[in-house]
């Protein structure tokens, strides 16, 4: 008895290596799915250079060149030169995007058209407190009001842009703003303003790719955005104070503050720390697209593993009950298939959709495998058993794939169960008594 017991061990531990065998084709799926993402963004990259990509929008900005005097050198008195921005006191947005979806071969992203209003002011209170404050003498005559754009290929046209009620026109500029975003500036003379309050007005049209992003460039910053895209991703440092979503779109409104924020109304553009405070405060909307084509593939080949070794059981099980015997070669061409099954469900769905491709995929592989079945366990009802048995597994997979929430609830309880069939399954089998060495081999011959 104790040969046949190292008999049973031996299959045992090799069926289980086998399944661990599997574990190479399977990690190399997963690099393809992965080199797959790459080439999606490198599409995606291509549209928005055409187009504009993830786009980020500031309030306007006053900006004073400044000069300093600092500690001379080998005795010549010098002066350092920087820059003073402050921030306007009101700042609102009105906001409306149209989407769309652009293609690149057989990749698509969302991109958006969209119009701004921008509306605020700059208090003559403000104004002169920050000059009192500021260490530096500032250049009146050389001041710009600064708008932050994230990619200025998006900027498609302005319509109005009106300081104090009169019409403007706005200039290209090297400056940056928070180390990213691109400005267009306005010149403006502070001094024949003659200590009069600023207020602007601006209307653009800014298109982009999959992200609109709002910087919060004034003492209150007021944001109403609507858009026709059902599943926006509310991102960035604030959620709105209002939503509306629904399946013709959503609507949204952000109130901010400044002591929302970790930067203050003034500061000097040498201060590199405040770049990325501005930066991290950036709040806004992503076109997000649920459950993505790449997404599910991922998701898929988690549970590879537990597929393949499910199916080495159950072909075990009817090794046992049958008392047949099945070859390690053909437990790996049946891995085999299982693995193709993540190859052509990728393939499929970059073509015609994941639901259809998951449908066509798991067909052929349950076709395969419980055809090839037949004919190893050489009895008609075990393949029908088996191929039955995995195309509920692969209805299972679907199912915990489109349950985005509850994807690791519904995994974990299916696993108990098939455990818990599996013991219910073998409890009367005697893993002890021999097996038997004049059972015919369930190998396929050749006619």
């Amino acid at each position: 008895m104790g040969h046949w017991m190292k008999g049973w061990t031996a299959k045992v531990l090799g069926v289980g290596l086998l399944a661990l065998l599997m574990l190479l084709p399977l990690w190399k799926v997963q690099s393809l799915v992965e080199e797959r993402q790459g080439m999606r963004q490198a599409a995606i990259d291509q549209i928005a250079q055409g187009w504009g990509g993830e786009q980020v929008v500031g309030g306007l900005v006053l900006a004073v060149p400044t000069q300093q005097k600092v500690a001379p050198v080998a005795g010549e008195p010098r002066d350092m030169g920087d820059t003073t921005l402050v921030l306007p006191d009101t700042a609102d947005m009105s906001i409306g995007m149209t989407v769309d979806k652009r293609r690149y071969g057989i990749y698509e992203a969302p991109v958006f058209a969209s119009t701004v209003e921008l509306h605020g002011n700059f208090t003559a209170e403000d104004i002169a407190q920050q000059r009192q404050m500021d260490s530096a003498a500032w250049q009146d005559g050389k001041a710009e009001l600064r708008l932050a754009v994230g990619d200025l290929r998006g900027l498609q046209e302005v319509t109005e842009l009106l300081v104090n009620g009169k019409p403007q026109r706005f200039a290209s500029s090297a400056a940056t703003l928070a180390g990213a975003s691109s400005t267009v500036v306005v010149p403006l003379d502070l001094e024949a303003l003659n200590g009069q309050p600023i207020a602007f007005s601006v209307k653009l049209k800014l298109a982009g790719t999959q992200s609109l992003q709002l910087l919060p460039l004034a003492r209150t910053t007021d944001v109403t955005m609507h858009a026709p895209w059902p599943d926006p991703s509310f991102i960035g440092a604030a959620l709105p104070l209002e939503r509306t979503v629904n399946a013709q779109g959503f609507s949204a409104r952000w109130h901010m503050l400044d002591l929302n924020r970790k930067f203050g109304q003034s500061w000097h553009t040498s201060d590199t720390r405040v770049d990325s405070a501005v930066h991290d405060a950036a709040f806004g909307v992503a076109l997000f697209q649920p459950v993505d084509v790449y997404q599910r593939n991922v998701r898929a080949g988690k549970y590879g593993l537990l597929f393949i070794t499910m199916t080495f059981v159950a072909f075990f099980l009817f090794e046992v009950l049958k008392r047949l015997r099945v070859h390690p070669v053909q437990y790996l061409l049946v891995g085999a298939a299982l693995t193709a099954f993540y190859v052509l469900l990728l393939a499929l769905s970059e073509q015609i959709g994941f639901g259809l491709a998951y449908a066509v995929a798991a067909g052929a592989v349950v076709a395969i495998v419980g055809g090839y079945a037949m004919a190893v366990l050489g009895a008609r009802r075990a393949g029908l058993l088996l191929g039955g048995s995995l195309a509920l597994v692969y209805a299972m997979l679907y199912v915990v794939l489109a349950a985005e929430e509850y994807a690791l609830l519904i995994g974990a309880i299916v696993l108990v169960l098939t455990v818990a069939l599996l013991m219910y399954l073998t409890r009367r089998i005697d893993w002890y008594a021999s097996m038997p060495a004049a059972a015919g081999p369930a190998i396929m011959e050749q006619p």
